[in-house]
């Protein structure tokens, strides 16, 4: 094993304890050790498989799914591996997008305002779905060298994959809002794991709730945004990131928040989704409506 493979599965390893430790379905954890054990014994650098193999080199080798094969992609290409960050409270998504050129801090900064996404594999979405075209000043140019730098680094099959991922990745609005219902409830009483994010937490407390939760094939991650800006504006204990995954643990992400304007002020809505949200307190609305005459 080479010193990059070794550091590589170590990470791997953390995210598999932190699952543990957050009472994770342990087929997520048991997945992740076995994706390192699988790095521990390859003898050639990942580094060298992906430059001539691709992302489709990775997932080839055994117990190396689509989503953890797309984790340790990110991890090659930026040195960072946004699902660790997430699981440790201290994801940085503005930082993360500085990463991509043409992308600097004031495009890194609109896009996670305005879409609240917080990955690489969430952003290859947004921009394969038409959501970057909500952010201001983002131009045709600037959209082509991301798709074509996202292309490069999360492997030659993103368009097929995003296409895909769009039709079968994603979790319908009312689902996300019960799993943020449940979460927020939860969080409240108490009853939910505290971790002690690693950023904007001077005295490493444990004060973030994060919940695991199953439901049918889809397993969901919950936990209180401590991004810069949702400090900036005092919203750490009303935006919500959920992360879910699929079996092959491929992610998307979706964020909640308390509506301040428009139609929907007052209400949870999931960013991005907007629309889907006021169809569903309508249809809410039409059904309290009938009962009650």
């Amino acid at each position: 094993m080479t010193d990059f493979n070794e550091e590589v599965a170590r990470k791997l390893r953390e995210i598999a304890a932190l699952l543990e430790s957050q009472h994770a379905n342990p087929f997520r954890s048991r997945a992740y050790l076995n994706a390192a054990s699988t790095l521990d014994n390859l003898k050639r650098d990942v580094r060298d498989l992906l430059d001539n193999e691709g992302l489709n080199g990775l997932i080839e080798l055994p117990s190396i799914g689509a989503g953890i094969a797309r984790s340790i992609y990110e991890y090659v290409a930026t040195g960072s591996m946004s699902r660790l960050e997430s699981l440790q409270g201290g994801s940085d998504p503005v930082h993360l997008f500085q990463a991509i050129p043409t992308i600097g801090r004031v495009y890194a900064d609109r896009i996670h305002d305005r879409l609240h996404i917080n990955s690489l594999e969430a952003l290859e979405n947004a921009l394969h779905n038409g959501q970057l075209d909500k952010v201001e000043g983002l131009g045709p140019k600037r959209k082509e060298a991301i798709e074509a730098w996202l292309s490069k680094h999360l492997g030659q099959r993103s368009q097929q994959f995003a296409r895909r991922h769009k039709a079968d990745h994603q979790v319908d609005i009312t689902t996300v809002l019960e799993v943020d219902s449940v979460y927020r409830s939860k969080a409240a009483a108490g009853k939910l794991p505290l971790i002690a994010p690693r950023r904007f937490n001077p005295d490493n407390k444990a004060w973030l709730p994060i919940l695991h939760s199953t439901y049918k094939h889809w397993h969901f991650t919950a936990l209180y945004s401590n991004t810069e800006r949702a400090h900036q504006l005092k919203r750490t204990h009303d935006w919500v990131v959920i992360y879910f995954y699929d079996d092959h643990h491929q992610e998307s992400q979706n964020t909640v928040v308390t509506e301040t304007h428009g139609q929907l002020r007052g209400k949870r809505v999931v960013r991005g989704r907007e629309a889907e949200c006021l169809d569903y307190y309508d249809a809410k609305k039409s059904i309290s409506t009938v009962s009650a005459s």
